[in-house]
């Protein structure tokens, strides 16, 4: 599958490939689709783009970001692409290297508190000393998608009235042209809910609100779990997960506003389930990816694929997607270290 642009020219059209190992390991196909492989390291560049390219046409020309990581990635990257200067604020916990790829890219970093939280208040003040844009990281439709709905169809879908080739809802439309039949589950990796809100955008666009979604996070970045339970969005006080790219405090209420009808399972796995992951996934498919990925990719690796199939919670035959989301903020020094962290030796279980 070729890794062509799309109609904007900032993220790509990224691959669909099987895998032979998850295949095996889960009794049941195994589809990845390769974001890790976008221009800015994650999926991040597909909504950061849009919402800072409807922001340029409104006449902006100072994009002002936060993140841990990806987000600013992205939005540095799109900043440099489509001529804008960017300002992305980063919390303490970042690593060095990925300071320096944003000033890579031409981004004035600055780092400011201890968890993304405290780097967005920051953003949120810069925004408005230098009037810039705000592109928040995950909670805007404009990441997701722009659209327009309205409710109360009898089958409960979600009335979309406009293209969806645009924010984090385009993943959902290059699976549905790549898989050779439609999917049986799609497993995501949640730390905002950007991704999962432009999945939901996604399936409800072309009418498949029957395919689940299988929520993946680490314990102690688990924002979406304790909304899942409390059933709106609540803050888990702090991260102690590991896995800093899944950083934020709470989820964006657009999960609820946009499940609609779609059956969502959540899972929270160790970080050593979602560090045994990056390093098994590295020998399998030779790619390094970071612990929110870990995190998904741990529903095949730590077997709650598996018994989902067992116990018929999976019912087509369909392939199950998997969203490998990047790999941006990792290098083979952090994959050791993290390993070390958690007790795994010599890729040891």
């Amino acid at each position: 599958m070729d890794c062509n642009k799309t109609d904007n020219a900032i993220h790509l059209v990224t691959p669909l490939i099987e895998s032979d190992p998850l295949t095996r390991l889960c009794g049941r196909q195994v589809l990845l689709k390769l974001d890790n492989i976008q221009p800015s390291g994650s999926f991040k560049i597909r909504g950061i783009s849009n919402a800072i390219q409807k922001s340029i046409r409104n006449g902006c020309k100072h994009i002002v970001s936060s993140s841990g990581g990806n987000a600013g990635m992205a939005s540095a990257y799109a900043a440099r692409k489509l001529g804008v200067k960017s300002t992305i604020c980063i919390p303490e916990s970042t690593p060095k290297m990925m300071k320096e790829k944003l000033e890579h890219e031409e981004a004035e970093v600055i780092v400011h508190g201890r968890n993304w939280n405290g780097a967005h208040e920051k953003a949120t003040e810069i925004a408005k000393e230098k009037d810039g844009m705000l592109i928040h990281p995950f909670d805007h439709r404009d990441v997701w998608h722009l659209i327009f709905y309205s409710e109360g169809r009898e089958d409960g879908h979600i009335q979309m009235r406009k293209s969806a080739r645009e924010g984090h809802s385009t993943i959902i439309s290059e699976i549905l042209e790549q898989s050779p039949s439609k999917p049986s589950a799609i497993v995501v990796a949640v730390g905002g809910g950007g991704l999962l809100c432009g999945v939901f955008v996604g399936l409800h666009k072309h009418g498949i609100t029957d395919i689940p979604v299988i929520a993946m996070e680490t314990q102690g970045a688990h924002a979406y779990n304790a909304a899942y339970s409390a059933r709106k969005p609540v803050s888990i006080g702090e991260i102690t997960s590991l896995a800093k790219c899944l950083g934020a405090l709470a989820v964006t209420p657009g999960v609820f506003d946009l499940q609609k009808s779609i059956e969502v399972y959540s899972h929270v796995v160790t970080d050593r389930e979602a560090v045994h992951a990056c390093a098994q996934f590295l020998d399998d498919h030779r790619m390094l990816t970071e612990l929110a990925c870990g995190a998904a990719l741990a529903a095949a690796y730590s077997g709650i694929l598996k018994a989902m199939i067992s116990k018929k919670v999976i019912i087509s035959d369909g392939p199950i997607i998997m969203v490998v989301c990047g790999g941006g903020v990792v290098t083979m020094q952090l994959l050791e270290d993290w390993q070390k962290q958690v007790g795994i030796y010599h890729n040891s279980v």
